[in-house]
């Protein structure tokens, strides 16, 4: 799902997990269950290394 939105997006943020399809699977709380407190830092790393 993640690389299929930064494919037509570009990018991703906190705010992305919280329309389809993302929030169809548990949305922002499910992302920090998955990667914990590093998740913030895992997203600037993508749209950084994206944007380069």
């Amino acid at each position: 799902m993640v690389k299929d939105h930064i494919a037509s997006a570009i990018s991703i943020s906190m705010k992305d997990f919280e329309n389809a399809p993302f929030n169809q699977e548990g949305g922002a709380i499910k992302a920090h269950q998955l990667f914990g407190d590093g998740l913030d830092d895992i997203l600037k790393e993508f749209n950084e290394v994206l944007v380069a």
